[in-house]
């Protein structure tokens, strides 16, 4: 045998038993939000670093933000079950049928911040709502905190809540709006802004960070009203089922490793970071001069919670007539 041969022998052999390397990947994010939003700058960065050093670079992230792979947050679970993307972050409020029971810790309850939320979610998950997510790979499921009124007026009293044109944090908190004394106006958060400014709506629930960029709803609101009963936005990040198991066993374990509650709890904190950083931001922000804030008293917020407590129970009953009867169990048991 030639030593080129030999060579080449000797090569094939040395293949044949070294462990094989995975094939390098990307995975395709599809994010409705503006790329500073925090969700990219922050979560996603975690998780694209975390998976690019854990595979030595062989399994990368790509994050299309601003609705690249398909415009607008309502089609997000459509998107990522038909692997129009790999992976979306999306909110389940958007396809209620689907996670009715995850949506209950959207009404007030115990928790007041994200992670609060967050950590009740992960308590209940296994028993009430993993059924929900059969048809993704789940990658984690979180909160953000709706704990301030973004408004047109002074609506910190019961009394001037009346007739005011409030957007529900989701459709299943009408209910609830309509206890306060409100009107609910559906409108999702990227019309908002649009919303304030022109008076087809009064008031909103939102985050602190909603007030500042990227949102600004301190250019459109004169009152951002505090000590509120706490609504959660509940959101999803899922991965296509047939994409998440093409993947080496490498590269899913990595994957693995990643979701749950590591992932549930790095989206929590990307929430509740964004929240205080706007918080410092609006103690001295220019745009804050002709915006009011001001707290609902503790009688105030007494009415408030009674009214809450009747619109849960429009909720429970709405639940019931759909063939839902342990809404109210899962309710109690993410608040208990």
């Amino acid at each position: 045998m030639k030593p080129l041969s030999l060579m080449r022998a000797a090569a094939i052999t040395i293949a044949s038993v070294l462990p094989l390397k995975s094939v390098a990947e990307e995975l395709s994010v599809a994010n409705f939000v503006p790329p500073q939003h925090h969700t990219n700058a922050v979560l996603f960065k975690w998780f694209a670093d975390e998976v690019a050093e854990r595979s030595g670079g062989s399994l990368t992230i790509k994050v299309y933000p601003a609705g690249q792979l398909g415009a607008g947050p309502v089609q997000q679970y459509k998107r990522v079950v038909e692997g129009v993307a790999d992976i979306t972050f999306g909110l389940q409020a958007y396809t209620p049928t689907i996670f009715p029971k995850s949506m209950l810790i959207i009404p007030p309850g115990k928790a007041a911040t994200a992670k609060e939320a967050t950590e009740r979610l992960l308590a209940v998950y296994d028993e009430h709502l993993a059924s929900e997510y059969e048809d993704v790979k789940l990658l984690g499921i979180f909160t953000t905190a709706g704990n301030v009124w973004a408004a047109t007026s002074d609506i910190s009293t019961f009394d001037n809540l009346a007739g005011k044109k409030m957007v529900p944090y989701a459709a299943m908190t009408t209910p609830i709006i309509e206890a306060l004394g409100g009107v609910p106006v559906q409108m999702p958060v990227t019309d908002m802004y649009t919303g304030l400014s022109t008076g087809t709506i009064d008031a909103t629930t939102a985050t602190y960070n909603n007030i500042t960029a990227p949102w600004n709803f301190w250019d459109v609101s004169s009152h951002v009203v505090t000590n509120v009963p706490v609504q959660h936005a509940v959101f999803f990040v899922a991965m296509n089922k047939e994409r998440y198991m093409e993947l080496s066993d490498e590269h899913r374990a990595i994957i693995d490793d990643l979701a749950g509650e590591t992932f549930s709890l790095q989206g929590a904190a990307s929430f509740d970071g964004a929240d205080a950083k706007s918080q410092e931001i609006m103690q001295t922000a220019d745009q804050m001069a002709n915006v009011t804030q001001i707290a609902v008293s503790a009688e105030e917020r007494a009415k408030m919670d009674a009214a809450v407590e009747q619109g849960l129970e429009v909720i429970f009953a709405d639940y019931e007539e759909r063939g839902i009867a342990e809404a109210r169990a899962v309710y109690k048991a993410i608040n208990q």
